[in-house]
């Protein structure tokens, strides 16, 4: 997949989440729905994009991954 559109779509949906007042809830929230909607080929993708300095990745984004990346159901080998 294109990593460009990987990073945009992450980003529409950390802007959802964005808007909770709970950040905690929030950064949870969007790696949950990683996790839950995106097939693991394209967390793989995602999760190498991110762990490489993701141009253009959101703060709120970057954050959800780092604190909740366990819900992205990959183990920190990338392996689904």
């Amino acid at each position: 997949m294109d990593s460009e559109n990987l990073i945009r779509m992450a980003n529409r949906i950390g802007d959802f989440f964005e808007a909770m007042p709970d950040r905690d809830a929030a950064l949870e929230g969007i790696a949950g729905h990683l996790g839950k909607f995106w097939e693991p080929r394209m967390r793989r993708e995602f999760l190498a994009l991110a762990d490489n300095g993701a141009p253009g990745l959101s703060a709120i984004v970057r954050a959800a991954v780092e604190r909740h990346r366990g819900l992205l159901g990959m183990n920190a080998g990338g392996a689904g």
